[in-house]
């Protein structure tokens, strides 16, 4: 298992946005081979941010990579400088592999 996760800084105020942007795109992602799942995670509010966490779970780290480089990559991110002005800095990205599990 390989999982990746986006950390995003989400201005105060600008949360409901946020959270519709992401529950109305289209993420292209269930038709790419070695996809297995997709969650958006609400966490803390700090001085100036709420944060939030994307994460996406793969077959492999082969799997992600193959998706990066794919046509459906770019569109699902076709749009993504449009909403900057929602965000206290870039997302933060985090890749990880499977150790153990059960």
């Amino acid at each position: 298992m390989y999982l990746t996760m986006n950390r995003f800084k989400v201005k105060l105020g600008q949360e409901d946005a946020f959270e519709t942007l992401w529950k109305n795109r289209d993420s292209l992602l269930a038709d790419v081979p070695g996809f297995v799942a997709f969650h958006l995670l609400a966490g803390p509010v700090r001085d100036t941010c709420r944060i939030y966490a994307s994460h996406t779970t793969w077959d492999s780290e082969a799997a992600f990579r193959n998706w990066t480089k794919s046509e459906a990559f770019r569109q699902a991110h076709a749009g993504a400088g449009a909403s900057k002005d929602l965000y206290d800095g870039p997302p933060e990205l985090e890749l990880f592999e499977e150790v153990t599990g059960v």
